[in-house]
């Protein structure tokens, strides 16, 4: 008997809803769902490190790389809604439902926008040892040659995609494309020449072209990144309307307590605008996030409109 009501009363306590005042009492897992090594993958790590400084509980990291992010934003969507399984997401999501003709959750409802981590201008390298020492040297090349330069990217339909793909339509080149399982591959792939061009978010890039890995030719944003000062905007290479920009932020599966999602936001947008995270994160020409949930949600409703058309003029087929 006794037995039977330790058993009752450990089925009733673990159907009680979980509430902030107690969240987290165990280690929160953060699937980032691209390899190692790109920039979500990195403003998740940073977010993480935080937020166990903040809670006292662990916040780790699992990558879960494939199929432009699915793969990895499922396992997050078929979670329990209890804030101990959160997504690291990126500008990519925006884009998925232009790439897939059914995706396996509800896009717009399945996943509970938390916040922004960062929001990054992009750049644009070429391997150290390229021929091309300035942007208007690789596009004029590009023209004369068409198909001859390729260029990288997380994934086919990967924000590193999408933006090479509206560099090309902006500057009127056409280069062949070698996606990976993340920018972090690409970026390997660029450093062993394997690719001729990768645009991508800065924190992905700044290491590898202050170690001499790689070649920066241009910025977006309107003015240059600190820790690479001497790396022109696009309007200074002479390309002006170039400025794609890339966010990262935090999901959660849809019935997440909004008091967990509360309380994650406001964690995020403490540790985010905290002094060393800021000092940074600017220094790669990045901005703190921490943004409401609505608000996120807002952006994210935009962005998947903007970039649905994007693919749309950019000939992207869903598959």
């Amino acid at each position: 008997m006794l037995n039977r009501l330790i058993a009752a009363g450990a089925i009733m306590l673990a159907s009680l809803p979980v509430c902030a005042d107690t969240w987290p009492s165990k280690p929160v897992r953060v699937i980032v769902p691209y390899s190692a090594g790109g920039t979500t993958d990195y403003v998740a790590r940073q977010a993480a490190q935080k937020l166990t400084d903040a809670t006292g509980k662990s916040f780790f990291v699992e990558n879960k790389p494939g199929a432009s992010g699915t793969i990895g934003t499922l396992q997050v969507v078929r979670a329990a809604p209890d804030g101990y399984t959160l997504l690291a997401n990126d500008t990519t999501y925006t884009m998925l439902p232009s790439l897939f003709k059914k995706l396996p959750w509800d896009h717009q409802k399945d996943l509970i926008p938390v916040t922004t981590i960062a929001q990054t201008p992009v750049i644009l390298i070429v391997p150290a040892g390229s021929p091309f020492k300035s942007l208007q040297q690789l596009i004029a090349f590009a023209k004369q040659n068409p198909g001859k330069l390729n260029f990288g990217s997380g994934g086919a339909g990967s924000s590193t995609h999408l933006a090479a793909e509206v560099f090309e339509k902006s500057s009127g080149v056409t280069m062949s494309h070698i996606p990976y399982k993340g920018a972090g591959e690409a970026l390997m792939g660029l450093i062993s020449s394997n690719v001729d061009v990768l645009i991508t978010a800065t924190p992905t890039a700044v290491p590898q072209v202050k170690g001499g890995k790689a070649r920066a030719l241009a910025v977006t944003g309107n003015a240059r990144v600190p820790a690479l000062a001497d790396v022109p905007t696009f309007a200074e290479a002479g390309l002006k309307d170039y400025n794609v920009v890339n966010w990262f932020g935090l999901a959660a599966p849809k019935g997440t307590p909004d008091d967990i999602v509360t309380k994650l936001q406001v964690e995020i947008q403490k540790s985010m605008n905290s002094a060393d995270m800021k000092e940074r994160l600017t220094g790669m020409g990045a901005t703190p996030g921490g943004v409401p949930s609505s608000e996120f949600a807002n952006r994210i409703r935009q962005d998947t409109a903007m970039w649905t058309e994007v693919a749309r003029s950019a000939n992207v087929k869903p598959e």
